[in-house]
C-alpha cells in the first residue's frame, strides 16, 4: 500500500484511508475506464427516470453476468422508478459512475429511461381553473 509521506520524518506516516474505511475501489475500476455511457443515444442527466424494462428484474442466468454495482442500481429500480440522482443517493456512487452503468442496463434491455414531462408542456393553470369551474357548473 502506498502511504503518503507525514510532515515529520520521525512520526510513522500517515494512512490515505482507516480499516473502518471497507473496501477502495475507485470509479474508473467500476466503469472499466469508461466515462461516458454507451446507451444509445438516450440522455442521462439527473432527472431522467430509470425503469426496469421486465417487472421484477433480470432472470437470474443473466443477473450472474452483471457486477454488483448493475444488481444494486436494479434493486434500486424493483419498486418503482428512480431519476439518475436518487439512484446516486441510493447506491452511495458518483453521478458519472451511475451514468455508464444505467448506459449498460440499457444497452442489455434490463431498463428502460423516461423522461419526465417538462413544465412547458403541462396544462396552464387558467386552464385547468376554467376545467374545474365548468365541472362544478355541471
Amino acid at each position: 500500500m502506498n502511504e503518503p509521506p507525514s510532515d515529520d520524518p520521525g512520526q510513522q506516516p500517515r494512512r490515505w484511508y482507516d480499516a473502518d474505511a471497507g473496501p477502495l475501489v475507485r470509479p474508473y475500476a467500476m466503469t472499466g475506464g469508461r466515462t461516458a455511457p454507451g446507451a444509445g443515444g438516450v440522455r442521462l442527466d439527473l432527472i431522467a427516470l430509470v425503469a426496469l424494462a421486465v417487472p421484477g428484474g433480470p432472470e437470474p442466468a443473466e443477473e450472474s453476468l452483471l457486477g454488483p454495482e448493475h444488481l444494486a442500481l436494479l434493486a434500486l429500480c424493483h419498486e418503482e422508478s428512480q431519476s439518475v440522482a436518487e439512484l446516486a443517493a441510493g447506491s452511495n456512487l458518483p453521478v458519472g459512475v451511475v451514468r455508464v452503468l444505467v448506459g449498460d442496463l440499457v444497452a442489455a434491455s434490463h431498463v428502460v429511461v423516461s423522461r419526465p414531462v417538462p413544465p412547458a408542456q403541462l396544462p396552464d393553470d387558467k386552464i385547468l381553473r376554467e376545467v374545474i369551474n365548468g365541472l362544478r357548473a355541471l
